[in-house]
């Protein structure tokens, strides 16, 4: 008896590990786009990079990681002065009291070194679990789950990875069906794909290699 053909209207148990091998295949130097050479320039960056390009963070970045070097250097100069050097980012103000309200507990609590475990980053002010998830895997190798930016939860609402709207309940959907070893790198192939065929307005479903796999496929 033939096996039955995995469709996009089979399970995602049946359809996870055809999309994961698939989308790796098209994918196979996915990686953070964001520059950084240590923990708390990862922090920062990712922080920065809530609605604005990583291009653009990594533009700002450039110049602010050589200006502030130690959390301390984030706390030493005037709220303004560090708002004027991140404003390219968009939602400045917000961002400034994130990064130093972190800062401050880093010094505070844990001796001026960006903690390592997820429930010590998630003490930080203005750090939810995309950020802990991505400075955990990128600059320590925990890998505690999956990082869900606008383009990881587009995608797993696409595919059918997950209905919930909710990050933490994606995250949790997605840790469910894609496998351990795979959660930290496979969340850099979501992000390539969302940003090069899989995009917000109108996907390229012509030009996806999952397309037969996908319930929300236009083709």
């Amino acid at each position: 008896m033939a096996a039955r053909k995995t469709t996009r209207a089979s399970p995602i148990e049946e359809r996870a590990p055809k999309i994961i091998e698939r989308l790796s295949a098209a994918y196979p130097d996915a990686h953070v786009a964001l520059e950084f050479s240590n923990a708390l320039e990862c922090l920062v960056a990712t922080i920065l990079s809530a609605q604005c390009t990583d291009e653009r963070v990594n533009m700002v970045t450039k110049d602010l990681f050589a200006k502030y070097r130690t959390p301390q250097d984030y706390l030493r100069v005037p709220e303004s002065e560090l708002a004027a050097d991140i404003r390219p980012t968009g939602f400045f103000n917000q961002k400034t009291k994130s990064i130093r309200g972190a800062c401050a507990r880093i010094v505070e609590a844990y001796r001026g070194t960006v903690p390592d475990t997820m429930e010590d980053i998630l003490t930080l002010p203005g750090v939810a679990r995309k950020t802990a998830n991505i400075v955990l895997g990128n600059a320590y190798d925990v890998v505690e789950g999956v990082a869900v930016d606008t383009h990881v939860r587009r995608l797993a609402n696409r595919l059918g990875f997950s209905d919930q709207k909710d990050p933490d309940k994606i995250e949790r959907d997605l840790m469910n069906a894609i496998p351990k070893e795979r959660w930290f790198d496979f969340t850099y192939v979501l992000i390539d794909h969302g940003r090069n065929i899989c995009v917000a307005r109108v996907p390229r479903c012509e030009d996806c290699p999952v397309s037969d796999l996908c319930p929300s496929s236009l083709v």
